[in-house]
């Protein structure tokens, strides 16, 4: 496995050069912006990411405005207490993408949030879950979220601006390049190597998920 410097010179020469690259890594939110996040924007965020997978997702985001209304701003209590009514009505409702399958997973996921308000809130804990074990942090969101598994959880986290990285096709070609796995990762061992990778390039780096992914994915 390279030095994360030598990856860096790849991805730079590709992309015009160290200071070129900087300016296309960006950064995530600190613990204290997402603690104080509201839960309706993890909400938003978290629903969006689930109805944008198998989705054209310009289709989704031409419709957004439309969901926010539909859906009553994300407000988490009213959404985790949608009763059959507001549900029968949302599979009519042209504003939004009529699924009946990830319609209900916006009550299932306010149901989750408001479960985390008991741990400290949704900010505390999807904000401040250490980095060093965010493969955890997904696997806690495959389990007790609903269709939070695989990329619409690591979409939803950046979106929401926390530190994580994004198993793309190209971070995964990368991965598979220095040796970290084999082929596209799926099982919990793979995930561990995955996330020892990620965590000795922090170290080398000091750098955060967030910008490691973005230059692994731009080193090809």
């Amino acid at each position: 496995m390279r030095n994360f410097d030598e990856i860096f010179d790849i991805a730079a020469k590709r992309h015009g050069g160290p200071d070129a690259l900087e300016e296309k890594l960006g950064k995530p939110k600190n613990p204290a912006e997402l603690a104080g996040m509201p839960e309706d924007r993890w909400l938003s965020i978290i629903t969006k990411c689930v109805f944008q997978a198998g989705f054209n997702w310009k289709v989704i985001e031409a419709k957004w405005d439309g969901f926010e209304t539909a859906f009553d701003g994300f407000d988490v209590g009213r959404c985790a207490f949608m009763d059959d009514e507001k549900f029968d009505s949302l599979l009519q409702d042209t504003r939004i993408v009529r699924n009946g399958t990830k319609i209900a997973t916006v009550r299932d996921n306010a149901v989750f949030l408001l479960e985390l308000r008991e741990e400290g809130g949704a900010g505390q804990v999807l904000g401040g879950w250490p980095s060093t074990d965010y493969v955890g942090l997904l696997a806690m969101l495959a389990k007790r979220g609903s269709r939070l598994g695989g990329a619409s959880a690591q979409y939803a986290m950046r979106f929401a601006g926390r530190d994580s990285f994004i198993l793309s096709q190209d971070v995964t070609a990368r991965l598979i390049a220095e040796g970290v796995i084999d082929k596209v990762p799926t099982s919990k061992k793979a995930m561990a190597a995955v996330q020892q990778a990620f965590n000795i390039w922090m170290d080398q780096s000091n750098r955060s998920l967030t910008e490691i992914s973005r230059v692994l994915a731009m080193s090809l």
